[in-house]
């Protein structure tokens, strides 16, 4: 991983992030006023490409319980008392995981309720969540991608099959 530094002028500024992840997998884009040339500088942390890092759908969700149980448990939840810190990722998470399944027609009889869309809106929830927390390899998101990481940033759907599957082997 490497850190890019880009100097260029407002009015180029789409361009040049809309170019970046056709050569790497990149970071979200920070920019702030540049004051030696009047224009703007851009950081992204970015990685060279790499295969497919993400545990399968098939993988990550093996042993999960059913989704309607999922759908249940989220409903219950949120019914209750205001969530913790703890029980708030949990249920972004298993909320996140159940939509992917969903999405992909893993959920016999709930597939159509859900687009992928939803599912990936579901999953950058968990990501900000996790990324607003300072989350990384130390702290909830142990998998080997945390919420920041440019790989997560192009496929948040990839980081919460990760982050699902390794709470799943810890909660059983």
């Amino acid at each position: 991983m490497f850190e890019i530094r880009i100097i260029c002028e407002a009015p180029d500024r789409e361009s040049v992030v809309t170019g970046l992840p056709s050569q790497f997998n990149i970071g979200r884009v920070r920019s702030s006023f540049s004051l030696t040339s009047g224009g703007q500088t851009l950081y992204t942390t970015a990685d060279l490409p790499a295969t497919n890092p993400w545990p399968t759908p098939e993988q990550a969700y093996a042993d999960a319980p059913a989704a309607d149980y999922e759908l249940e448990w989220a409903r219950v939840t949120l019914m209750g008392p205001p969530l913790s810190p703890g029980l708030n990722r949990e249920y972004r998470l298993r909320r996140a995981a159940v939509l992917d399944r969903m999405a992909l027609g893993l959920a016999p009889g709930l597939g159509a309720v859900t687009t992928p869309e939803d599912a990936t809106e579901a999953a950058t929830h968990l990501m900000d969540l996790d990324s607003t927390a300072g989350l990384g390899p130390s702290g909830h998101a142990n998998g080997p991608y945390h919420p920041d990481h440019p790989e997560s940033t192009r496929n948040p759907r990839g980081y919460i099959r990760q982050e699902f599957a390794i709470w799943h082997k810890n909660n059983q």
